[in-house]
């Protein structure tokens, strides 16, 4: 059976556990996804989302 989950999604859900175990702060994590959000307007976005799409391929492979 697949499940298909959007990267957001398991991001998201990365960020709540590191703040809730790590102890990381609301304005740290909001500021990182500035950060992102500043990256993906950049030259260095198209080579980001490539080695994504190659990390998560590997993941699903068979």
């Amino acid at each position: 059976m697949n499940v298909t989950l959007p990267l957001v999604v398991v991001l998201g859900a990365a960020t709540w556990t590191a703040m809730k175990l790590l102890g990381i702060r609301l304005w740290v994590a909001a500021l990182i996804a500035l950060f992102g959000f500043y990256v993906a307007g950049t030259f260095i976005a198209p080579v980001i989302e490539e080695t994504t799409r190659s990390g998560v391929n590997a993941v699903t492979s068979k």
